[in-house]
């Protein structure tokens, strides 16, 4: 089956670019370098498995994006294995509590470490980075011959043991194979409509409003507020700084991004609070709306798709980067497991074991951001009692609060072996 992704159809020249050392075929190429797609391709660095990583973007603009994410405690322990934490964890910030409210109602949750119940208490519940804080190391930690910069996947056929991609690189066509190849090229991804796998979701009728202050006494404490508009986090950055989430209806989200600072700044400290002192705008706003996506199924013969490819979601809870990068360490033990016992890496009964893993763990993820997103959302009296009724069971009722935190932090669900 050939996919064209461009017209007209591409020659069929070598490889140009040196990021190859003139090779031309490989057993894993992954279709976008994001933080997914260079998570993958960093977990199998060592494993004496051919992988490229073809990324469209010059290397400056894929570390220059001004995202920042909640950073769980499963992803550092990914990171750890792999070994690149060492190099991130100094470039991150850390936070040893979340608080969790609903509008002016007084009984706040708070959560601890000591509140997972674990034998061995981490030191913090979770951290903060930005993107290039996370993909610069990734990058960093791979050889310029790993990845492809300005290289994009211009048609697809997949064959019965291999995949033939047609590239467009910044010297030319190219063409390459692979045993397997990882769709990381986000969430309208080409590859994954390609192969004609469907997905199912929608669209909210909010969107969310990302920002960053500066408060006059930071606290280090993430904040998860609900507001009748939707949730409205603040997560915190190094140097003092605050990352702003902010949920409101798409008119709303509309209106308040294009007020003057000053206004927007008073609006923004109504929901943010007194907790930290004055606050300081220091970024520009920006806007995007938010879905909910899960993919039918994750793999296809010679194909997995990853991170973003395979699944969105709400941005409460800060679960979808997260839900990626255990996509990747699932995807690269599935990936190593295979090559040790000397299986077709992109045989579809060897992609079945991360499909039958990562889907419906995913969809718990899913459900879990979707249900907070509309259960505090709503003012329908008999929700606001429920909504309370459960913040006090998350107060007072020990199993309950750590199973929620366990989930908020990653360490539920099957943990990928990588060493």
């Amino acid at each position: 089956m050939v996919q064209q992704l461009v017209s007209p159809p591409l020659a069929d020249p070598v490889f140009m670019g040196s990021n190859t050392n003139g090779a031309t075929q490989f057993q894993v190429a992954i279709a976008g370098g994001g933080i997914a797609g260079l998570t993958l391709a960093c977990a199998l660095k060592n494993s004496g498995l051919k992988v490229i990583v073809l990324e469209a973007q010059t290397q400056a603009a894929a570390v220059d994006k001004r995202q920042a994410y909640a950073i769980s405690l499963r992803s550092g322990k990914i990171f750890q294995q792999i070994g690149v934490w060492s190099k991130i964890l100094p470039r991150i910030s850390r936070f040893q509590q979340i608080q969790l409210s609903d509008n002016d109602y007084s009984g706040v949750v708070k959560f601890f470490t000591p509140d997972l119940g674990l034998e061995t208490e981490p030191e913090e519940l979770g951290y903060v980075a930005e993107h290039p804080a996370i993909a610069q190391v990734l990058q960093d930690y791979l050889s310029p011959a790993d990845i492809a910069y300005e290289t994009t996947v211009a048609a697809v056929e997949y064959g019965t043991e291999q995949v033939q991609l047609q590239l467009q690189t910044p010297t030319g066509h190219a063409t390459i194979t692979t045993q397997l190849l990882v769709a990381a090229d986000g969430a309208r991804s080409p590859l994954r409509a390609g192969a004609g796998i469907q997905t199912k979701g929608w669209k909210y009728w909010q969107s969310c409003i990302t920002t960053r202050v500066k408060p006059e006494n930071p606290d280090y404490i993430a904040y998860e507020k609900f507001q009748t508009s939707g949730p409205f986090a603040v997560l915190p950055l190094p140097n003092g700084l605050c990352n702003i989430v902010w949920t409101a209806p798409h008119a709303e989200t509309q209106a308040l991004a294009a007020l003057p600072d000053q206004e927007f700044l008073t609006e923004l400290t109504k929901r943010f609070g007194q907790q930290m002192g004055k606050l300081e705008l220091v970024s520009q706003r920006y806007v995007f709306p938010v879905q909910l996506m899960q993919s039918d199924r994750y793999i296809a013969p010679r194909l997995a798709l990853l991170g973003d490819a395979a699944h969105c979601c709400h941005p409460v809870g800060g679960q979808g980067l997260n839900m990626g990068i255990r996509d990747a360490a699932a995807l690269a033990e599935v990936i190593l497991t295979a090559q040790q016992q000397q299986q077709d890496l992109g045989d579809l009964t060897v992609l079945q074991k991360y499909d039958r893993w990562r889907r419906p763990e995913n969809l718990v993820i899913l459900a879990f951001t979707d249900l907070l997103d509309r259960f505090f959302s709503y003012q329908f009296l008999p929700l606001i009692f429920l909504r309370r009724v459960g913040l006090f069971a998350l107060r007072r009722i020990p199993p309950i609060k750590s199973f929620a935190l366990r989930l908020m932090t990653g360490l539920l669900g099957r943990s990928a072996k990588l060493t």
